[in-house]
């Protein structure tokens, strides 16, 4: 077994590493405050030119066809530097792959160009709605028909980027009397279209910087080739995607735990106390080992999780594991690298401070932890 990084990948990995501490590490700070949004639609413009925004994208839709192992490197180093441009950007991405997978070729020339471009600054995955999280089967969002459209009516929550997202996939149900999950379909809608309305931006712990919405659909007419993939088998392309997704927020846990570790520990050989850097107390070392040990575990997870992606072999339960363990991990980390600061950890002049706090949803969304373990649980016991 190979765990070494191609050529390529070392390059993508470097690359986004240096953009991310030139331009992100600066805005991050801005942007957990509440400003700096011109800053962030500016990288997230710049991002899209390095090939960022359909990193698993065929070239022919302005894609960089990079694959999913460069796409965890690249999630993993932006978030060291700002969680919230790293969920925009997992997202975006999320949303081109399923365009790719299950849309029509008039659908992907379309719309996948303006993602992978950065025309549209973002791209929407609505699914969750305020009474279907944990169990988006349970969506009440409907979608009929009326003459050569369709009528959307239902509200989504918690949807990423939807402020400016150019486009949304939205999930509705098309046919209530079918058995719970299989009458449900997805559908390609534009941002301008009337009858979808953005409400205003969930006052968040953390990760400020991006916007997460709810969105409305009112008497929201679309046309009918706004159908994306099989009539009420919409439900199978979610649950599909959701797999994909995983890789990107243990990913980006992966790169805040990093981050919190990384930081902790300069300020560990830096700080004294009784004469002496806390680095060098074993207690402070421990830490830092135990942390830097479970990191590179749950970096491994995620190489696993993407490879098997991209090698076209069932990914679904290795990225489950890779979620669960990366965000837990990550949430130690953050934690513990707060501890190791001591009251400059609780002071927002330090990082480490929005570190804990942008860490903390990374258990919940995409899945939670819990969820995770009943995927795991079905596949072992299966």
């Amino acid at each position: 077994m190979n765990f070494e990084l191609t050529e390529e990948q070392q390059i993508i990995q470097t690359v986004a590493r240096d953009f991310a501490q030139q331009e992100l590490q600066a805005n991050a700070k801005a942007l957990d405050e509440g400003e700096g949004r011109s800053g962030l639609l500016a990288n997230l413009k710049r991002l899209s030119e390095l090939g960022v925004m359909g990193l698993n994208i065929k070239n022919e839709y302005g894609g960089s066809e990079a694959g999913s192992i460069a796409f965890s490197l690249v999630i993993t180093e932006l978030a060291k530097a700002c969680a919230s441009t790293a969920v925009t950007v997992s997202v975006t991405n999320m949303v081109a792959e399923v365009i790719q997978s299950v849309a029509s070729d008039t659908q992907r020339a379309r719309y996948l160009p303006k993602i992978c471009s950065g025309e549209y600054a973002a791209a929407g995955f609505c699914l969750t709605e305020p009474q279907a999280g944990s169990d988006p089967s349970a969506m009440n969002t409907t979608a009929v028909r009326d003459g050569d459209h369709w009528v959307l009516n239902g509200a989504k929550a918690y949807i990423t980027s939807a402020e400016y997202a150019g486009v949304f996939v939205v999930w509705a149900v098309t046919d209530k009397t079918a058995p719970k999950g299989k009458g449900i379909s997805c559908f390609l809608v534009e941002r301008e279209t009337p009858g979808l309305v953005v409400g205003p931006a969930e006052k968040k712990m953390g990760q400020h910087g991006s916007a997460t919405n709810p969105v409305y659909f009112d008497d929201c007419r679309i046309p009918e080739d706004a159908l994306m993939g099989a009539l009420n088998r919409g439900y199978q392309v979610a649950l599909g995607e959701l797999a994909g997704g995983r890789i990107g927020i243990g990913s980006l846990a992966l790169g805040l735990g990093l981050s919190a570790i990384e930081y902790a520990t300069a300020y560990a050989k830096e700080r004294k106390q009784f004469g002496q850097a806390i680095a060098d107390f074993q207690g402070i070392q421990w830490m830092v080992v135990d942390h830097a040990t479970e990191l590179e575990a749950a970096r491994l997870l995620l190489m696993q999780a993407a490879s098997r992606k991209e090698n076209s072999q069932d990914f679904s339960t290795q990225a489950s594991m890779a979620k669960l363990f990366a965000t837990e991990a990550a949430n130690r980390a953050c934690y513990s690298g707060l501890q190791i600061l001591g009251g400059n950890g609780y002071n927002r002049e330090y990082p480490l401070e929005r570190l804990a706090r942008d860490v903390r949803i990374t258990s919940i969304y995409e899945g939670t932890s819990e969820i995770q373990r009943l995927i795991i649980a079905r596949s072992i016991l299966r």
